[in-house]
């Protein structure tokens, strides 16, 4: 299969164990290296460990960040130094009541920007964020801030 794209790097991971319930995700580099364990909201037991949903926040939000810093720049608005994006990732059956989604909001503060700036700015920014564009059309994504 041909890639559209020129790929600039690929990062591997490997789950082992029980996946959610008492499995372990590591990178090939091990610079992440975690144990997995199911929330008991999902029926889990709960532990020490994280769950996917929580790692796919934290690389939305530092690549929606990274993204914001990008287009508001380019835009000649740059956002405040101490902007913060907080991602929410939410986990549910469909509504075929087969299989699983993702809920995902996500929240801009501190950015100094205008409302209706930051309103096109995130408009922007989501337009341009790899993960944005991996969820667009299959996950639904709310957007706001401050």
């Amino acid at each position: 299969m041909e890639l559209a794209m020129d790929v600039l790097y690929k990062a591997h991971a490997t789950a082992t164990g029980g996946g959610r319930e008492d499995g372990r995700s590591r990178t090939d580099d091990g610079k992440i290296d975690v144990n997995l364990s199911t929330p008991t909201e999902m029926g889990g037991k709960g532990g020490e460990g994280t769950n996917p949903e929580q790692l796919f926040a934290t690389g939305y939000a530092a690549c929606f960040l990274s993204a914001l810093r990008l287009v508001s720049g380019r835009e000649k608005h740059p956002v405040a130094a101490d902007t913060a994006v907080e991602v929410t990732v939410g986990f549910g059956k469909n509504d075929k009541g087969e299989g699983f989604n993702l809920d995902i909001e996500i929240k801009v503060t501190g950015h100094g920007l205008d409302v209706d700036v930051a309103d096109d700015i995130l408009e922007k920014t989501h337009q341009v964020c790899p993960y944005s564009n991996a969820t667009r059309g299959n996950v639904e994504v709310r957007i706001g801030h401050d």
